[in-house]
């Protein structure tokens, strides 16, 4: 019951019938609350027609979008385009631009922008408008000029531009803008990727650069490379950029690398320089102390003492000189005869002081023979002035008195007086004490007259002299107590390791022995010597233990100098230069390894070691020149190669072989190998451009080839011969494809080979059948020739005399002779059987040749006949339309034939021919 209630008293807009809810919209008001919620619902009704009815009632478009966010329906897409676009109600323009910032549905703001009844509207709408098709379609189709051009404006792919430009039609301006749009992004594009491929192409050179060794121009090549790179604007990708940065640090490293090396080279050459001039000073000491000591007039123990003192110091520092740089032969063979000097002049001293009692004892008993003797033992030399023993020895020896000093002797001492103001000027106190002690001697040998004139300034100079010594004595006395205070506080102090210890000992002993005899008191020398014992008994197990490892030391250079002699004694021939420099960098360094060795042995092994390097570096230099005058000789190979009448690939392959013996060699010396490298890489590299020049043009002509192939194929594809004398077109193709072999090894070569076969084979067959075709054509029109002899043949058999038919015009020459064949056969007629022999041959190889089945008493004929076949096939090339001619020619010339024969066979002959007729034709 409450159903059928429902439905007689419920509300009409909630009615089953349709109708009734349509014709009760009506009777809503849209103003009410209550009726304008009726009427959403009935928006949402299932009948379209109260849909339609319903929404033409609603005229809120702030509320029909709601709706539209809940449920949508083309009655409700209608509508609200109806109010948004001025067509219905009387929404102000305000407002409905404001709801167009709420749409977000594209088909909604599209159908906005084209039917807005206001220019701002439409703007509106296709501001919300973000999908590129759509704005294309508004570009195109909107009816207002400036909504075309602003949806044209945010057209900005590839794609769409040139969409535009095709379909803009109504608008020039618009095609004219999406033109010039995509021209630029076009023209954009080509040149992002123009610099794209350049980049490319500099970080490639690079990145190869970066991997190169270093030589002159490699800084050069570097920055202009980073400039080229600089100038292109900064587009950039990121892995470009890290690729960059990643080149610019190795390129960086070669460079720093190479700066750091040359920065060595550069200081170790002038700390070599150095060490050669301090040498140079030192040789010219040792060879000035030797002529200073000639020149004198007489000899004595302190001379000798001062002597052979500044040998012992000039030796150590040449010692040292030695161990960190190898001295020039030169300055080695002057240092050696300055040494041979100074040991002559001691030795001689030495047998002159083992002889003095000897001289004494003689001068004394004026034994003149004995004088001589022990003066021929002594061996004084020549070019050395006599000590003061000596000379009165020689006195002796010439019973001459006491010479008073010739005239040359007086200017030699003035000489030495002035020599003596200079010392002196100078401050050099030992030098002039030395120089006054020598004059004093010498003043008494001078002349009378000569000693008057120069004694007021002997005295004075000696005056001076004595000054010089009280003042040196001011001056040394504090000196002295502070030295003797030191040493004193050096020898109680026990924190100082040792080696500290015996520096700072060296160093105040030789601060005490610099002061001489100034201010020289017994007590203060007392109290260093003591300090100076006492630190040597703390310093004895530590100079034990040097002691030992100088020792060891010693052997171990003496060892390694053996080796390194070893090594000089039997030089490998094809040493390597490198191994060998890297054996004398490694000798160097283990030399300083061993380092300090016992002082009376360091200048012999020093001065051997420096002649094994000098050797060692001998050798490296002829190896290395042997292989600089290999690589000229290689350069020349190369250049030889250039002028080769081989091809470019074998000279290339030359040039690797070269390459590959040039790396085998090693290197020459530095800066003739780096002369020559660039010159044999400069050959080498022409020899690959002509490789590379010629595999251009061979590819180029594989090029050629390819497309003249492909259009020998495409005009041999769409070439169909219509008769069999079209043969001679085919054989030319085939000439000019076998021209065009060998073509390049490839998927495209030999996708040609087999459609060039296929088309080949069709063709070939298709000029079969047409043969065939053309073969049974001239038969068919030898048929009324046939018939006359066939009825010549009957009449003959019946007794009748033999006739001659005459023959048709136009027969070739197989046809014409088989016709006289048959013409003379009837005049001496062959049995049945050996006719009837005759045409069943002919008929069975008619059959092979027509691929048709044989009777079985047929088949021994059949297999004769293959056989006959395959003979001839291994003479002469058969063809089935020259097999064809010769059965037919065989035909007409078999005769005289019975007409019952004939009967019998030409059934099956006309059935063979029809069958190669029916072949089919490609």
């Amino acid at each position: 019951m409450s159903g059928i209630f429902g439905r007689l008293f419920g509300p009409r807009w909630q009615h089953r019938d349709p109708s009734v809810r349509r014709q009760a919209i009506d009777r809503l008001d849209a103003g009410q609350p209550r009726d304008r919620q009726r009427l959403e619902q009935l928006a949402n009704d299932s009948d379209p027609d109260v849909r339609q009815a319903a929404l033409a009632r609603l005229e809120d478009p702030a509320r029909l979008l709601a709706l539209c966010d809940d449920q949508y329906s083309p009655e409700l897409h209608a509508q609200l385009v109806a109010l948004l676009t001025g067509q219905a109600g009387n929404v102000p323009l305000a407002e409905r631009l404001t709801l167009v910032e709420r749409v977000d549905d594209r088909d909604l703001l599209t159908r906005l922008a084209l039917q807005g009844d206001n220019q701002e509207l439409r703007l509106a709408a296709l501001a919300r408008l973000d999908d590129e098709p759509a704005l294309i379609h508004q570009a195109c189709e909107n009816s207002i000029a400036a909504v075309r051009h602003a949806a044209a404006e945010r057209v900005i792919s590839e794609e769409g531009l040139a969409q535009l430009a095709r379909q803009a039609r109504r608008d020039k301006h618009v095609a004219r803008l999406a033109r010039d749009r995509l021209s630029r992004l076009r023209e954009d594009a080509s040149q992002a990727e123009a610099q794209r491929i350049e980049r490319e192409r500099i970080l490639e050179a690079l990145e190869q650069h970066a991997q190169h060794a270093w030589e002159p121009l490699y800084a050069g090549r570097y920055r202009h490379l980073m400039r080229e790179w600089e100038r292109l604007p900064d587009f950039a990708t990121p892995e470009q950029e890290q690729r960059y940065q990643e080149a610019c640090l190795r390129c960086r490293k070669v460079i720093t690398d190479h700066e750091a090396q040359h920065q060595a080279i550069e200081t170790a050459d002038q700390q070599r320089n150095d060490a050669e001039a301090e040498r140079q000073a030192l040789v010219e000491a040792l060879e000035e102390s030797v002529a200073s000591l000639r020149q004198g007039d007489s000899l004595t123990q302190q001379d000798i003492d001062s002597l052979l003192a500044h040998k012992r110091l000039q030796a150590s520092r040449w010692q040292a000189l030695s161990e960190q740089h190898v001295p020039s032969q030169e300055l080695s063979q002057r240092y050696t005869q300055s040494l041979e000097a100074h040991e002559r002049i001691r030795l001689a001293w030495e047998r002159l002081e083992q002889q003095s009692d000897a001289l004494r004892e003689g001068i004394e008993q004026q034994d003149n023979a004995r004088l001589r003797s022990v003066m021929d033992s002594i061996d004084w030399p020549s070019d050395l002035p006599p000590s003061p023993l000596l000379r009165r020895v020689k006195r002796q020896l010439s019973q001459q008195p006491v010479d008073p000093a010739g005239p040359q002797q007086a200017e030699r001492f003035a000489k030495d007086l002035d020599e003596l103001e200079k010392l002196l000027e100078r401050g050099a106190f030992k030098q002039a004490s030395r120089l006054h002690q020598s004059l004093r001697q010498r003043f008494d040998t001078l002349p009378a007259d000569r000693r008057q004139s120069l004694q007021p300034r002997l005295k004075r100079l000696g005056a001076r002299l004595a000054e010089l010594r009280d003042w040196r004595g001011f001056v040394a006395g504090p000196k002295r107590n502070q030295l003797c205070l030191a040493i004193e506080d050096l020898a109680e102090d026990t924190t100082l390791p040792d080696a500290e210890l015996d520096r700072r000992h060296r160093q105040l002993v030789k601060d005490w022995k610099n002061l001489g005899d100034a201010a020289a008191e017994r007590e203060l020398s007392s109290r260093f010597r003591a300090a100076s014992d006492h630190i040597h008994e703390r310093l004895a197990p530590w100079r034990k233990a040097l002691d030992e490892e100088r020792q060891r030391n010693l052997e171990a250079r003496e060892g390694l100098c053996d080796q390194l002699e070893a090594l000089l004694d039997n030089p490998d021939p094809g040493a390597d230069p490198d191994a060998l420099r890297e054996i004398r960098d490694r000798s160097r360094e283990q030399w300083r390894r061993f380092s300090p060795v016992p002082r009376d042995h360091a200048e012999q092994v020093g001065q051997r070691f420096g002649r094994i390097r000098h050797a060692l570096q001998a050798l490296i230099d002829q190896r290395a020149q042997e292989i600089a005058t290999a690589k000229r000789a290689l350069v020349e190979e190369a250049r030889q190669l250039q002028y080769d009448k081989g091809t470019a690939a074998q000279r290339a392959e030359q040039a690797k072989a070269l390459q590959r013996r040039w790396r085998e060699l090693g290197r020459a010396p530095k800066g003739e190998e780096q002369a020559l490298w660039r010159e044999f890489r400069s050959l080498c590299d022409t020899l690959f451009a002509a490789r590379e020049s010629e595999r251009d043009d061979r590819a180029q002509r594989a090029r050629d080839h390819l497309d003249a192939m492909q259009a020998l194929i495409e005009r041999l594809d769409a070439w169909q011969p219509s008769s069999s004398h079209d043969a001679g077109m085919l054989e030319q193709a085939i000439a000019e494809a076998d021209s065009l072999e060998p073509l390049p090894a490839g998927r495209r070569s030999e996708g040609m080979r087999r459609r060039w076969t296929g088309i080949v084979r069709a063709r070939r067959d298709r000029l079969l059948r047409l043969a065939l075709s053309e073969e049974i054509q001239r038969w068919q029109q030898l048929r009324p020739l046939l018939e006359r002899h066939l009825d010549a043949d009957a009449q003959r058999l019946e007794g009748h005399e033999a006739v001659s038919i005459e023959a048709m015009p136009g027969l070739d020459d197989d046809m014409l002779n088989a016709h006289e064949q048959r013409n003379a056969a009837r005049q001496d007629p062959m049995t049945a059987e050996q006719v009837a022999e005759t045409l069943g041959r002919l008929r069975v190889h008619l059959a092979l040749l027509a691929g048709d089945r044989v009777e079985r008493a047929d088949e021994p004929l059949r297999l004769a006949i293959q056989v006959e076949r395959l003979n001839e096939s291994r003479e002469r090339e058969l063809s089935k339309a020259g097999e064809l001619h010769d059965i037919l020619c065989g035909i007409l010339a078999t005769g005289p034939v019975p007409p019952e024969l004939w009967s019998r066979e030409a059934g099956e002959l006309d059935s063979h021919l029809a069958q190669l007729a029916r072949l089919p034709t490609p």
